[in-house]
């Protein structure tokens, strides 16, 4: 997870019209105890669910995603739950403004975690990971520390590259010149159009990129 401020979708090559991450669904041993675990510990909100559901589970909805909860039918079935914090392993990040006051807070809770802290060009990004009841990963970062930096996945692929954009947008139009008796003597420029001469300027050029 990066910077993603201000960031818009984009619509690049065929991929899918989305438009926004909506929920994580997550299958749980203990319904009871998810809905404890992410309402406490990660600050969600339980909300309706739909009662056509012939099945239990909880919806949770905060930070502008939902967290979808299904009991197991057979909680015995399911694989062991991992007791190692992976980095590596699957997992959702949430962002957070100060580190310390998470890191206070899973003592509080008796949260087990693990810490990392990656570099990259004089950036630092701070993560914190740990479990949920039933072993998925959560993690906890810094990462909107780092700005977005996109890379040309169609030259990857090898497609051929999208046009370049313009890098600003077009200048208006520039106003049409009035024909205006020259002064006497000479001035110096006091309006847009009297005593001046329009020139093209090299800031209304689309500029390539």
């Amino acid at each position: 997870m990066v910077n993603t401020k201000g960031v818009e979708p984009v619509q690049q090559g065929g991929g899918l019209p989305l438009a926004a991450l909506n929920h994580i669904s997550v299958v749980c041993r203990s319904l009871q105890s998810s809905v404890h675990f992410y309402r406490n510990v990660l600050g969600f909100i339980p909300i309706r669910r739909p009662g056509s559901f012939d099945f239990d589970g909880a919806w949770l909805f905060n930070y502008g995603i939902g967290i979808h909860l299904l009991q197991a039918e057979d909680p015995e079935s399911m694989p062991p739950k991992k007791t190692e914090i992976d980095p590596k392993d699957n997992h959702i990040s949430f962002q957070c403004e100060s580190i310390e006051a998470v890191q206070r807070r899973l003592k509080e809770l008796g949260v087990r975690y693990v810490q990392r802290r990656v570099e990259e060009g004089g950036i630092y990004v701070d993560q914190i990971f740990f479990h949920d009841p039933d072993g998925f990963m959560v993690e906890v970062c810094t990462c909107d520390n780092l700005p977005i930096v996109p890379l040309d996945g169609h030259a990857i692929l090898g497609l051929p590259s999208p046009a370049p954009a313009c890098k600003r947008a077009a200048a208006p139009p520039l106003p049409v010149p009035v024909a205006v008796p020259a002064p006497k003597k000479a001035s110096s420029c006091v309006s847009e159009v009297e005593n001046c001469s329009i020139r093209s300027c090299p800031e209304h050029t689309c500029m390539q990129v």
